[in-house]
């Protein structure tokens, strides 16, 4: 394992280092969770089931998609509801 004196950093190198180690994080257990998965899935399928028959349906949210709240103003055809991030068209527009 690799020692840092923490002292002799800026608060940026600092403040960059914390996002790569959430972002380690989150990748370790990102890839913990596939094996697991992919262990019960081999398992299920030694034992003639499916993923589904176990656990049943693989949604992950049963709330039903927003209305358009908000709509790009020369092309009416892009539009967003305001749940999560703002649409593409519009993060990337020149701000007024």
């Amino acid at each position: 394992m690799a020692d840092y004196n923490l002292e002799a950093l800026t608060r940026s190198e600092l403040k960059n280092m914390q996002k790569d180690v959430a972002e380690a994080i989150s990748t370790f257990e990102d890839c913990r969770n596939g094996e697991a998965r992919a262990k019960v899935e081999a398992f299920a399928h030694d034992l003639v089931y499916t993923r589904t028959e176990l656990f049943g349906t693989e949604t992950k949210s049963s709330r039903a998609p927003a209305a358009a709240k908000h709509r790009h103003p020369k092309n009416l055809s892009l539009a967003w509801s305001s749940r999560g991030c703002k649409g593409s068209s519009m993060a990337n527009a020149p701000s007024k």
